[in-house]
This record gives C-alpha cells, sequence and structure tokens, in this order.
C-alpha cells in the first residue's frame, strides 16, 4: 500500500514537472515569437521597445496583452471595406480636383508644402471658398446646432466618439427626434467604447422609434478581443445638416455640467467649428466612409443621395480635411505635423488635453525653439488619466530647458485640440498629441489656410493662456523621488498610450 502511494506520488510529480515544462516552453516560444514579430513590424523604436518590455517582463500575461493590443486588426471583413471605401473616397475627391483649384501662392509659402503633402498622402485638395465660425463654448455649441438641425429639410447627419444623456444633450435629441418626425433623414454614429452608456440605455430605442437610424460603431466585447483590436476606437466629431451647414472639432455630444462631475478635473472645455463651403463635401465622403465601413451600405442606398451635393462658395477660407486612422496611411497625421512644425518660424501654440508625444515631435519642438520660435504648449493641470498625466510630467523638464513655454490650464480640463502657426494657420480637430492619436484612432484634422480664423482661434489661445499656470524649471527640479519615479514608470509605456 505505501509503495503504491510512493508510486503516485512520484508520478504525480512527474505529470506536474511535464506540464510545468510544457508552460515553460510555451510561454518561451511565445516571448521569442512575439519579440521577432514586434521587431520586423519595424515601428517607430520607442514603440518596439515599449512592446518588448511588455512582452519580456510579464510571463504568459505580455503575450496576451499584446495579442489583445499590440496590433491594428479591424477584422477581415471591416478591413476589406475600409480598403474599398478608400478607393471610393480618393475618386470622390479627386472628383474636387479642378472644381475649385487655389491660387496657392496666396497663401503663405510655408503653408504649399503641408498642402502638397496632404494631397499626395490622401488625394483630398485643398479647397477654396469656405466661411468659417469659431465656436469656443459648449454652451454657444449647443445653441447653435440645435438652431441648424430645426433648419433642417434633407438630411441630419452626427457622428461622436461620445454621447451621454443630461442637459442640452437631451435638447440636441429632442431636436434630431423633431426632425425624424418632419422627414428628414437622422442619423447618428457613435463609438461602442465611447458611448457604451448611452448605447446601453433606452434611449437609442426611442430614437430608432421615431426614425432615427443609430448605429454603433466598432462593436467591442470579449469575444472580438480574439478577432480584432478592440481599442482600435472613432475619435471623430462630426455634424453635417443639409450640406449647408457642418461642425466638427473636440466637443463631444455632451452636456459639460453633467459630464465626468465625479472625476476632480472640473469642466471640460471644448471648441468647434462651424461650416459653410465646398469642404463640406469631403466632410460628407468621410462620414460616408465610416458609415459604410460599419454597416456595409452603399451610398446608392441612401434616399437622400440627390441632395448630398452642395459646392456653393460662402466665404474666403482655404481648408483642407485630413481623416485619418486605419485603413489610411499609418503615418500621415504623425509627418503632417511633423511638417506643420518644422513650418514655424516665429511661433507655434498647441493646445491638447492629451501629451504623450514620442521623439520625433520632442525633437521637432525643441528644435523650433531652438531655431527662435516661441514654442507654448498649453495642457490641463489635472487630467482624467493619471497614467498620461504622470508621462506628460516626465517630458516637461527637458522641454523647458529647450526654450518650450508650459502652461498648465486650470479651469477645468481643457480638451480642445488645436494648433496654431505664425498667426497664419491652423490645425484644429479632434487629434490628440498622443500615440492613439497618431496610429491608432479614427480622427479628423482640418488644415485652415486662412489669417483671420487662425487670429481668432489663437485669441481663444490666449484666453486658455491666461487661464492657465507658467511652469518654470524650478518647479520641475523641486519634484520628489516618488513623483519622478511615477513618471518615469508611466513613460515607459507612453508609446502606447
Amino acid at each position: 500500500m505505501q509503495r503504491r502511494y510512493k508510486n503516485d506520488h512520484t508520478d504525480m510529480e512527474h505529470i506536474n514537472w511535464i506540464i510545468t515544462f510544457l508552460i515553460f516552453l510555451t510561454d518561451l516560444a511565445l516571448r521569442i515569437g512575439l519579440s521577432v514579430r514586434v521587431i520586423m513590424r519595424k515601428r517607430a523604436a520607442s514603440v518596439t521597445l515599449a512592446w518588448l518590455v511588455v512582452i519580456l517582463m510579464l510571463p504568459v500575461a505580455g503575450a496576451v496583452i499584446y495579442l489583445m493590443f499590440g496590433e491594428n486588426r479591424l477584422g477581415e471583413k471591416r478591413a476589406q471595406r475600409a480598403a474599398a471605401n478608400l478607393n471610393f473616397l480618393h475618386e470622390w475627391s479627386s472628383r474636387l480636383k479642378g472644381i475649385r483649384d487655389v491660387d496657392l501662392q496666396n497663401i503663405n509659402p510655408e503653408c504649399v508644402p503641408i498642402c502638397r503633402q496632404i494631397a499626395a498622402y490622401f488625394n483630398i485638395p485643398a479647397l477654396p471658398g469656405n466661411e468659417l465660425q469659431l465656436v469656443d463654448t459648449s454652451d454657444h455649441f449647443f445653441t447653435e446646432l440645435i438652431h441648424d438641425i430645426k433648419k433642417a429639410s434633407n438630411f441630419c447627419y452626427l457622428q461622436f466618439y461620445i454621447l451621454e444623456s443630461g442637459g442640452t444633450a437631451d435638447d440636441v435629441l429632442a431636436a434630431v427626434i423633431d426632425a425624424a418626425n418632419r422627414g428628414v433623414a437622422c442619423r447618428i454614429m457613435l463609438d461602442s467604447i465611447g458611448s457604451r452608456k448611452f448605447l446601453k440605455s433606452k434611449i437609442p430605442k426611442r430614437l430608432r422609434a421615431a426614425g432615427v437610424e443609430v448605429i454603433e460603431v466598432l462593436p467591442a466585447g470579449l469575444f472580438r478581443y480574439f478577432f480584432v483590436r478592440v481599442d482600435l476606437r472613432n475619435h471623430r466629431k462630426l455634424v453635417i445638416i443639409d450640406s449647408i451647414t457642418a461642425y466638427t472639432g473636440s466637443q463631444n455630444l455632451v452636456d459639460p455640467k453633467f459630464f465626468k462631475q465625479d472625476s476632480g478635473v472640473g469642466e471640460w472645455k471644448d471648441s468647434m467649428v462651424r461650416i459653410k463651403g465646398p469642404i463640406i463635401e469631403v466632410m460628407l465622403a468621410a462620414f460616408l466612409y465610416d458609415w459604410t465601413l460599419e454597416t456595409g451600405g452603399s451610398i446608392d442606398t441612401l434616399l437622400e443621395q440627390k441632395n448630398l451635393f452642395q459646392r456653393k462658395s460662402a466665404g474666403n477660407a482655404v481648408v483642407q480635411l485630413v481623416p485619418s486612422g486605419p485603413g489610411f496611411r499609418e503615418d500621415a497625421i504623425h509627418d503632417l505635423l511633423l511638417t506643420t512644425i518644422y513650418a514655424a518660424r516665429e511661433e507655434i501654440i498647441l493646445t491638447t488635453p492629451y501629451f504623450v508625444p514620442d521623439n520625433a515631435i520632442l525633437s521637432a519642438l525643441k528644435s523650433a525653439a531652438g531655431r527662435g520660435v516661441r514654442v507654448t504648449v498649453v495642457v490641463p493641470q489635472k487630467n482624467d488619466s493619471k497614467l498620461v498625466h504622470y508621462a506628460s510630467q516626465a517630458m516637461f523638464e527637458e522641454l523647458i530647458q529647450a526654450g518650450v513655454h508650459i502652461m498648465l490650464f486650470s479651469n477645468g480640463l481643457l480638451h480642445s485640440k488645436t494648433i496654431t502657426v505664425d498667426n497664419d494657420f491652423c490645425l484644429f480637430g479632434s487629434v490628440n498629441l498622443d500615440m492613439r492619436s497618431f496610429w491608432l484612432n479614427f480622427e479628423m484634422t482640418l488644415f485652415i489656410y486662412n489669417k483671420e480664423f487662425t487670429g481668432q482661434l489663437r485669441k481663444l489661445q490666449t484666453d486658455y493662456i491666461a487661464g492657465s499656470n507658467f511652469l518654470d524649471l524650478a518647479a520641475c527640479h523641486n519634484r520628489s523621488f516618488g513623483q519622478r519615479f511615477k513618471e518615469n514608470v508611466a513613460l515607459l509605456v507612453g508609446p502606447l498610450l
């Protein structure tokens, strides 16, 4: 009996040893295989090294994390539709060339390389004849938006990363329902993660009952982790009404008086631009790109198709649209931001809620300061993401030493994403200065070659600066060891944020 027990015990130890050895071999194979895969993908060195740290330092878990978040997997069917839709977008924008030629001699020569670069990357021309109205507060945006929706006669398209009910957001939805009731074709496109709370509520059912089409973009769920990368999100904010009026910028469809009031960062501060003119047609193409990417439908099935095209001039602003994200050229918006920074000769002001740039952007900012450009970066003093907050702080000291001015906005969470260059041209849209916006998210940016609008935007930026605290080198030097340690740990994964 005792011998049998010993034999059973020996057999069990042998089985346990085999299982342990197999787990070890599996983990080793995963680490080596995925490490080789990461290296061979030829991404930015900082991104490659960050993923190697995750894979090699975390047994099994590192491999799982990489398989879930390491590659831009849209899913096979969606990727096929993305390729087909990109051709559609290129053909559409190509038809605009020649319809309204831009005299590049009438804009700042420093804008010409950017204009040509966008045309080469996206086949999207710069279009003159646009009227731009800066909408500098959320209250102003909602007032204008509701007024325009009430005047809609053909269609009303809305696309947002976050829609959350409460306050004036409910008034916007009520206006959309009223529009649908009078025969306006209404479509709402919402990101699955950003608008998760809203999509799970009863309100979408009420909207659909009124005739409003509501779709969930890039659905996320546990099962989908095995087939797609679920943190690829659609971050665009866009409204198009009758091809006559459009909006884009940083504002989600949320009332800041109700949104994230328990986060301890104050009210979110956003800005939008109200647009009339030919650039709306390109914005419309971008919306339909996303709509058909998700639904698999066709523009030919839209009942309002005959009313989509309006190319009347409305003003004197030259604008070029950049829709970036998976399916488009991978490094496009990153490269364009670099070109923008290097174009600055006197001044560049950047506002962003999430500041975790890569070494190339950091070097460009320091280089600009070094050649005498006044570089100002405005970020929130308090951030809703602790990881981003610490990663940003880790970069400030070297920027300040290079001559960059860091301003910490103290009157809420500054969510406006803007860049002005030499008070001459500007960038306006949804792109943050972080890796997620550069490489992962579907974003939208307007390159605006117009001094009048740029001056208005710069005035708004100076208002942000007036509500900010200047971060000096002494304050950076006085950070505690614990603070520096948190920042440097966050910086390790900065390329993945």
